[in-house]
């Protein structure tokens, strides 16, 4: 027999999900409203008052998967084993019915621990996958897969993010191995060097790849640019990829690339002519025509994915469909194109595009992350690959794979946390607080961000007269707010509760990517874009 232990509130889910299970279970309401406030010591006195004589029926004890201690002491009481169940009482089912097969803990919610396998069982797949050299070799036989340096890119594989360093000549080299490093950080695969249009600086190209070379490793370089010199020098400088050839340049540079065997990104495009097809059936002959002329390399083909109304974002799709049913080399796909124009959070726009080139068969996804908007697309893309590649090896949607997108919203809603009517009085303000300075001083708080959100840190500046006297650094707002207090620098609780909401605002900030300005709100109110 399971005895699951919960609250008055919780009780009535808790009840429905353990009837749902097959399971022997027996619910106790524990004297609290609210389950997780539970404490060891609590749950001991009260299986002691009510199931003293029933304790050799009970194999398992189950208790809030909130409450903030571990069940160490509840299962040293009674010598059975105690862990915590799910934080949400509708999980608890899901629980049930796993509990034979699953290793539950002491100190963290089942409904975690199972997040957490799935996690692992997900990224060891990918992992395993990637690691077989013998099945890598294989699929590179086929001719929808490619070697870009040592980089398997093709349809079989995970799509690969090529993030680019947009206008990379007019960075300085502290500018530019920052973002080189932020790339790698967030998961990249491949780090293009973006040129500047209408300009020649081919010789600038040996200096940029030699200073990104040791930041990027084994990952492939590419450089991005239609000048047939730049090309040149990049190529003869060891470059892995080339962006991009199109019917006007082609013939000037392929000797080179056949000589060098580097592979290109193609375009269905003649820009020295002018010439930019726009509809499916123009794209698609274009491009069969560069193919055709382009022999003797390997190639992605690029047939162009235009942002929202700006020529046809679906007529870009279609070409991108219809090149595929007639020729399975690597496809590219440019989701910056759409994500840099588009006024909208970039996660969930970047994981639907993301899905629509998996079946597409698109092999690499492109973006620069120029704009705060896009802030953290690499890092989305390359979550984005690894979910596609799981949906699609396991024939199903893109949902309850072990790892997800989810940054803004919950995946469920929490059906335990009811609202309680209490008859009580209620305040609503009827005007603010007068500000009344702090005679302990004033705080100056910052969000750090660094090339990845476990390196980033908060850093809070005590000013005593106008003069700062001491900084405090540190991850969450909690640690901050603690040394605070201990150093007594804080002596109005109108103060004190102002600090605490900025730092979490900070923190927040640093979770998200959003830049935080003390005073000022992080989040804009949804319902102002509608009223």
């Amino acid at each position: 027999m399971i005895l699951i232990i919960t609250g008055h509130l919780a009780y009535p889910l808790v009840k429905e999900m353990a009837d749902k299970s097959s399971k022997e279970t027996v619910v106790h309401i524990a004297e609290t409203q609210i389950a997780a406030f539970l404490t060891p010591n609590q749950i001991i006195k009260e299986i002691h008052e009510y199931f003293s004589d029933r304790l050799d029926d009970i194999d398992l004890i189950l208790v809030p998967g909130l409450i903030r201690k571990d069940t160490f002491l509840i299962a040293e009481e009674f010598k059975i084993p105690c862990y915590k169940a799910s934080t949400d009482a509708a999980d608890l089912a899901m629980v049930l019915d796993l509990v034979d097969d699953l290793e539950l803990s002491q100190s963290t919610p089942a409904d975690k621990l199972i997040i957490e396998e799935k996690k692992k069982q997900a990224l060891k797949f990918i992992e395993d996958f990637e690691n077989d050299m013998e099945k890598r070799d294989e699929l590179l036989k086929k001719e929808n897969n490619i070697l870009v340096r040592n980089l398997p890119v093709g349809e079989d594989f995970p799509m690969r993010v090529l993030s680019e360093i947009a206008s990379a000549p007019i960075l300085s080299k502290e500018e530019l191995i920052r973002k080189a490093e932020f790339f790698v950080a967030s998961g990249s695969d491949m780090i293009d060097i973006g040129m500047i249009a209408g300009e020649d600086r081919s010789d600038e190209i040996p200096d940029l790849i030699d200073t990104l070379r040791p930041i990027v490793g084994d990952r492939p370089l590419s450089i991005d640019t239609l000048n047939p010199k730049e090309i040149e020098a990049a190529v003869n400088h060891g470059i892995d990829l080339v962006l991009s050839l199109d019917n006007g340049n082609y013939a000037e540079i392929l000797p080179l690339l056949k000589e060098k065997n580097v592979p290109a990104v193609i375009l269905p495009t003649n820009f020295s002519e002018g010439f930019v097809p726009h509809s499916p059936e123009e794209r698609v002959e274009s491009m069969k025509k560069l193919v055709s002329n382009c022999e003797g390399i390997d190639l992605v083909c690029d047939l162009i994915l235009d942002p929202v109304n700006s020529a046809s974002i679906v007529d870009s799709i279609i070409s991108f469909y219809d090149f595929h049913k007639l020729d399975k080399k690597p496809m590219f796909f440019g989701i910056g194109n759409v994500i840099e124009l588009m006024d909208t959070d970039s996660v969930g726009a970047n994981a639907l595009l993301a899905g629509i080139a998996m079946e597409l068969g698109a092999s690499i996804l492109f973006t620069p992350e120029e704009s705060g908007k896009t802030h953290g697309s690499v890092r989305e893309l390359a979550i984005a690959s690894k979910m596609m590649f799981l949906a699609k090896n396991r024939q199903s949607i893109p949902k309850d794979l072990g790892i997800d997108l989810l940054v803004f919203k919950d995946k469920r809603k929490r059906f335990d946390l009811k609202q309680e009517d209490y008859e009580v009085q209620i305040v609503k303000q009827e005007e603010p607080m007068k500000f009344i300075r702090d005679k302990a001083g004033s705080f100056k708080i910052r969000a750090e961000h660094a090339t990845s959100v476990k390196d980033s840190f908060l850093l809070v500046t005590h000013f005593k007269r106008n003069q700062a006297d001491i900084t405090f650094k540190g991850k969450t707002a909690r640690e901050i707010y603690e040394e605070i207090i201990k150093k007594g620098l804080v002596t109005r609780m109108e103060h004190a509760a102002y600090l605490g909401s900025e730092l979490q605002k900070a923190e927040i900030a640093i979770l998200t990517g959003k830049e935080y300005v003390q005073d000022f709100d992080l989040f804009k109110d949804p319902e102002e874009f509608i009223q």
